[in-house]
């Protein structure tokens, strides 16, 4: 158990130290490195849902004027991207949220949702929300979430209720009061 112990309190230390080493920068999707990490979250999609159920966008509708992308690096290697789209002025939406596979386990993920988070917050945001998979390729992706507060909710927005989609939502008026 003591071994248990340190080798967890170790993990947690690395995870720490590497969130400092990470950097996010709004991105205007033009590099090819993005190219390269949104088609992998394309193909990531695909592979393990039906075309009518893949929502990800592409590089052209992410340049949408209601949505903010950004992209984390780690030195000059880019790690992780996601999106936040506004709905309307209380409401936002999580999109394209994604980790490079080498870096999956690596707190990427859980240093861009912590930025986007604030981001919303900084927006008066009340609510920001997210579609992702339901399936189990996507239980790493609904674990983040939940552990940062959202839970599953109905079909928002455009989107209708499918059996490949979990819908989820933070209330961030809630949090605020905690």
């Amino acid at each position: 158990a003591r071994d248990r112990f340190l080798s967890d309190a170790l993990g947690r230390q690395t995870v720490a130290r590497r969130k400092h080493m990470l950097h996010i920068r709004e991105d205007d999707l033009s590099g090819p490195e993005i190219a390269q990490l949104l088609q992998a979250h394309l193909d990531t999609m695909a592979a393990h849902s039906p075309p009518e159920s893949v929502f990800a966008l592409d590089l052209d509708a992410l340049r949408s004027p209601d949505i903010t992308f950004w992209t984390v690096w780690e030195q000059d290697e880019l790690v992780g991207c996601g999106a936040l789209r506004e709905l309307d002025k209380t409401h936002g939406e999580i999109k394209s949220m994604h980790t490079a596979a080498a870096h999956r386990g690596k707190g990427v993920a859980q240093t861009l949702l912590s930025h986007v988070l604030a981001e919303a917050k900084g927006r008066s945001y009340g609510r920001i929300s997210l579609e992702t998979g339901s399936v189990a390729a996507f239980a790493a992706a609904q674990a983040l979430y939940a552990r940062n507060g959202f839970v599953e909710t109905a079909a928002f927005g455009d989107y209708v209720d499918n059996p490949f989609s979990l819908f989820m939502t933070l209330d961030l008026m809630a949090e605020d009061e905690v």
